[in-house]
């Protein structure tokens, strides 16, 4: 028998479930009432995904009168928080680099300024007149401070492309090699200029033109270490995606492994066809249905769900790897049978394809001819009905939507194209003449991932896996992955080998030929 703080417990655990099994009722009703009002309706979000489109905006093309609300699980939350602190520690460090960059610059151009300026400040009654060659030094100090200004503008204050895992070391040495020597020029001034208080002023101005012209030389040096030192090709990379094998190959030059995978990424946005994983889950379903179809009958009979500790732990172990075996064994024999079933449904995928696409190219044909531009003269004379390309794309869109969403499911890509982006894409088609078949090439076939939208491609992150250090260079048969939530792209390294060639001479004069004649010719 129960003891009554046992009972009070579980009915405030009874309660608390009921509360919570009204509250779910309440959030469904919620959902299904704001799917019902707005369209196109949003799919239910789980826990860890965002909530997506309904695929059946082809047949709800209604007007959006307002937005739904929407629940966070703790998934959600905790998700949230920490791409906030990533997004944090990268802004933090991406501004304390670029504060350094910008100390380190002013130290550079105030440097042969200051030169200048201090004897004027601290001794000017001592100091000799200034010629007319020394004159003509300040306006070669002028003109070499603004080429080194546009110079470092151009190479090193330009947008980031990505944020880095480390630093790049070419760039720390330069600006290290530039701090080493603005300090040693410091330090020679003040030790022989400032202490003696060198009365010749052209001497000084010499001086300062030779630290300008020294900075010239290490910008060069810099351009020819971070820009054109990577532009012969030295090794050629495979990159290969993890989830359909789509692959690719480049030319690198010396590059470390972070910045060979930023390149890499930055093909890869343009080069590779995107991501659908819904193309791949019909040969997991095809093996799933297989395995479904196996049962297995223990004819000895029943064995006890839970066994005891003892013999009969050894005895329930052999039966479940028996059963594994016998269930492995008969898969492989339905294996042998099964291409005929893939052949089939591939062969009946693609006539359901041919079909839903020629029902496409139909429907935006006859979609076209209900439109047509107007000339000047026509506008002119105020006709009843003009739209602009936004209204038109809208007039039309429905008496296409249902065929483009029947092929857009057939060919997997639903996901991939919203209702919105389908009618901006119409307007720009619209506006510019394109024929109906320029607007169906971005459904007809698959393009690079910065074709569609930006939630494909915007703030994507990825993460780096290499067994040597990313700062060390590309060498022959490295291999670093490339992470994101969805795949993987492999990246393995082979060096061009050298090529040796040799030259042949043919004589002009030897091309001579004699016509045979034989019985069978009928020349």
């Amino acid at each position: 028998m129960q003891s009554p703080t046992v009972m009070e417990a579980g009915d405030e655990a009874l309660e608390v479930c009921e509360t919570v099994e009204e509250v779910k009722d309440v959030i469904v009703t919620t959902t299904e009432e704001d799917s019902n009002t707005y369209s196109p309706p949003v799919a239910g979000s789980s826990p860890g995904t965002k909530p997506s489109q309904d695929d059946n905006w082809g047949e709800t093309t209604t007007a959006v009168t307002g937005t739904s609300e929407h629940s966070l699980s703790q998934e959600d939350i905790v998700r949230i928080t920490k791409d906030l602190e990533d997004s944090v520690g990268l802004d933090c460090r991406r501004y304390f680099t670029l504060t350094l960059a910008v100390i380190l610059g002013l130290l550079v151009f105030l440097t042969p300024l200051a030169f200048l300026v201090l004897p004027h400040l601290l001794w000017p009654e001592r100091l000799q007149s200034c010629g007319t060659a020394c004159e003509g030094l300040f306006i070669s100090v002028a003109f070499k401070l603004l080429i080194l200004l546009l110079a470092v503008w151009a190479l090193f204050f330009r947008p980031p492309r990505a944020g880095l895992p480390r630093v790049f070391v070419f760039r720390a040495l330069l600006a290290v090699l530039v701090l080493l020597f603005v300090i040693s020029y410091w330090l020679f001034y003040g030790v022989r200029i400032l202490d003696s208080q060198d009365e010749n002023y052209q001497g000084i101005v010499q001086y300062a033109v030779s630290l300008v012209d020294a900075l010239l030389f290490i910008h060069y040096l810099a351009i020819v270490l971070l820009e054109l030192r990577q532009l012969q090709p030295c090794f050629s990379v495979c990159v290969a995606r993890s989830t359909d094998g789509e692959t690719r190959h480049y030319n690198l030059g010396q590059l470390s492994i972070q910045r060979a995978a930023l390149a890499i990424l930055e093909h890869y946005y343009c080069d590779f066809s995107v991501n659908n994983p819904a193309l791949l889950s019909a040969s997991k379903t095809r093996a799933a249905k297989h395995l479904a179809g196996l049962k297995v009958y223990n004819v000895d009979g029943e064995f006890p769900a839970a066994p005891a500790e003892g013999p009969g732990n050894n005895a329930a172990t052999g039966l479940a790897h028996s059963q594994s075996r016998a269930m492995i064994a008969a898969a492989a024999r339905r294996r042998d049978s099964s291409h005929n079933e893939l052949y089939y449904e591939e062969a009946e995928h693609e006539r359901r394809v041919r079909k839903r696409k020629a029902r496409l190219v139909v429907a935006v044909e006859e979609a076209f001819t209900h439109i047509k531009r107007m000339q000047e003269e026509d506008q002119k004379k105020a006709p009843g009905d003009v739209m602009d390309p936004r209204e038109a794309a809208q007039a039309i869109f429905p008496s296409m939507a249902r065929a483009l969403q029947k092929y857009l499911r057939t060919t997997k890509q639903q996901h991939c194209h919203s209702m919105e982006s389908i009618q901006q894409h119409l307007a720009f088609c619209i506006t510019n003449n394109m024929t109906p078949k320029a607007f169906l090439e971005s459904y007809l076939t698959p393009g690079p991932t910065l074709q569609y939208s930006r939630d494909h491609w915007l703030a994507r992150q990825w993460t780096l896996i290499s067994e040597a250090s990313v700062t060390s260079g590309l060498k022959d048969g490295s291999v670093f992955l490339l992470k994101c939530v969805d795949f993987n792209l492999v990246v393995t390294t082979k060096k061009i080998p050298y090529i040796q060639m040799s030259e042949e001479y043919i004589d002009p004069k030897s091309h001579k030929f004699v016509l045979r004649l034989q019985s069978e010719t009928s020349v």
